[in-house]
């Protein structure tokens, strides 16, 4: 009979212990999902506190990169006197393909649709500088080209360098 009392005594502590668990865990469960809920959100937290900077400092190059890509910033930079048509096209079409070359990481950082709009700004003003070389004569001189670009974008309503600008700084308005 001792052994049959030891092992009825065994069992209601064994089931006395599984029940307290249980209820300890149905207790404490919620606390422990908040916790980690919680650690979640902080971690998010932190994330943004990281990119933020990371994510401005992008918005800024882009401008920069916009800025210099501008054919009248971009002519009055690159223009030497009795520069040939050639050597002015390809001088500039080398400039702004490295200037965007130097800062194709930024779009990590950008808006997909403004990164974009960007790019196509990009090849937007090699084309129009192509366009207007082909419409000079061949014994046209760099500055032909600078005249033809100068007075092309001064007939331009809307200037699509600031309209990008504009689009950017809209973007940096969301991130506040």
């Amino acid at each position: 009979m001792n052994i049959a009392h030891f092992l009825t005594q065994a069992a209601i502590m064994g089931l006395g212990g599984i029940i307290a668990v249980t209820v300890a865990y149905f207790l404490v469960k919620g606390d422990i999902q908040h916790y980690f809920r919680f650690k979640s959100l902080e971690d998010q937290k932190e994330e943004r506190a990281t990119l933020l900077p990371l994510r401005l400092q992008a918005y800024e190059r882009v401008i920069i990169f916009i800025e210099r890509i501008n054919p009248t910033n971009l002519l009055v930079r690159l223009h030497q006197s009795g520069i040939e048509l050639s050597a002015l096209q390809a001088l500039i079409i080398n400039e702004v393909n490295a200037e965007y070359q130097h800062n194709i990481t930024q779009q990590l950082y950008i808006n997909a649709a403004s990164w974009n709009v960007v790019r196509k700004l990009k090849d937007d003003t090699i084309a129009m500088i192509n366009n207007t070389v082909a419409g000079l004569p061949p014994e046209a001189s760099g500055i032909d080209l600078s005249r033809k670009i100068l007075k092309h974008m001064s007939s331009i309503e809307e200037n699509p360098y600031q309209l990008t600008i504009d689009l950017l700084k809209q973007d940096i308005h969301i991130l506040f």
